[in-house]
């Protein structure tokens, strides 16, 4: 059984005090012992010693003797008398005192480690954030005298001080780069278009143009992907009712043509699956994920999309055929810029953060996404989300 701190502490000063109050009871009766020994063999010197009584007749040693024998009956039941009531109360009163000593043990024990649990109620709340940045504004700002209890949760309210700037620095960054790498790129697209639509234009210029089109968007895909994906870790603000299985109709409508030209099959399943969060993003989460499923698949493959309500989740499934994927390779899918076939990352229509997006967005909404390989190919990727409250679904569905 695994005892908590407190416990632990209370046990320590019980101890101590039971091993301290022993000890004392030992030397009260070991001086005890001593001082009616002392005292009995003082007064039988006394009344017993050479004196009157030795020239009395012979008749009177032998009362001597008998009041001797008598005395030292009544000094024996004395002194055990004595002991056992210094043992027997002596017992009673330290088990007494010791009980109040562990409580009291318990409570100063409990005020000792208040401070510690505000530091590890803050820590927690941070922690359990779905959110990367969420909650680093708290501080525990902890008063009292400068010990050293103190002094850590001073040092944890500077470190929550400083992730808090470099978070903010961070949010400050993708505004900037946002900026600073979309118009070079736009500038950049506006050029080659022009020298591409030029009468004079050769035809291999003309084939050039395509191609530095294609890694020009690219390469704005990136960028976007890298802006979203940085959004998506931070904490989802905007919320709002959102069924799934709506979002998986428009999804599907707008990628048929996609599935149509590879000659992928895309079959859905869905049913009312209301939970709350950005719209757009778990829109984007769908169109990552059927994506994927479209782009990594075989000739007259298949993608099967579900959603459904599930207990108090939303539950998104979504399977496709495919190549074999090894399942030690499932947590690398998750990771920016990894993929399974590296020697596709220059010619791929993606950019290798599909998935990675896919994760940031789920646990920004509190949810969860699990992967697992299909022993005929391909993926089946679940995602199971906080369930809207039964009032918001009804409001949604009289909409």
């Amino acid at each position: 059984m695994r005892l908590s701190l407190r416990a632990r502490l209370t046990l320590t000063y019980g101890l101590l005090f039971l091993v301290a109050g022993v000890l004392l009871l030992g030397v009260t009766y070991v001086l005890f012992e001593q001082q009616l020994s002392r005292g009995n063999t003082k007064f039988l010197a006394t009344h017993t010693g050479p004196g009157p009584a030795a020239q009395a007749p012979r008749d009177s040693a032998r009362i001597v003797d008998e009041t001797r024998r008598l005395f030292e009956k009544e000094r024996g039941e004395l002194h055990d008398a004595a002991i056992s009531s210094l043992l027997t109360q002596g017992s009673i009163a330290l088990l007494a005192v010791g009980a109040a000593a562990v409580g009291f043990g318990w409570l100063i024990a409990g005020r000792i480690l208040a401070p510690l649990h505000r530091v590890t109620d803050t820590a927690r709340r941070i922690a359990g954030s779905p959110a990367a940045d969420r909650g680093l504004h708290e501080r525990i700002a902890l008063r009292g005298p400068r010990d050293e209890v103190k002094e850590l949760a001073d040092t944890f309210d500077t470190m929550l001080e400083r992730l808090d700037r470099s978070f903010d620095g961070q949010r400050r960054f993708v505004a900037n780069a946002s900026h600073e790498l979309r118009t070079p790129l736009t500038l950049g697209r506006a050029m080659v278009e022009m020298a591409m639509h030029r009468e004079s234009a050769s035809p291999d210029v003309r084939r050039l143009g395509e191609t530095l089109l294609q890694i020009n968007a690219r390469h704005e895909r990136l960028i976007t992907g890298l802006l979203l994906l940085a959004r998506s870790e931070h904490e989802i603000t905007a919320r709002a009712p959102v069924d799934l299985a709506d979002i998986v109709d428009h999804v599907t409508s707008q990628t048929a043509p996609e599935a149509k030209d590879a000659g992928i099959t895309v079959e859905t399943e869905t049913a009312e699956a209301v939970t709350t969060g950005d719209a757009l993003l778990l829109e984007r989460v769908i169109q990552n994920l059927l994506e994927n499923g479209l782009r990594h698949n075989t000739e007259d493959g298949w993608v099967k999309i579900s959603c459904r309500a599930r207990n108090d989740d939303v539950v998104l499934d979504v399977a496709n055929s495919g190549p074999v994927v090894p399942p030690y390779e499932i947590p690398a899918l998750f990771e920016p810029f990894r993929r399974l076939d590296a020697d596709r990352v220059v010619t791929a229509k993606g950019v290798g953060l599909g998935l990675s997006i896919v994760q940031s967005i789920v646990q920004a909404h509190g949810g969860t996404i699990t992967a697992v390989p299909r022993p005929a190919g391909g993926l089946s990727v679940t995602i199971a989300l906080p369930r809207s409250p039964a009032p918001v679904r009804d409001a949604v569905s009289a909409r």
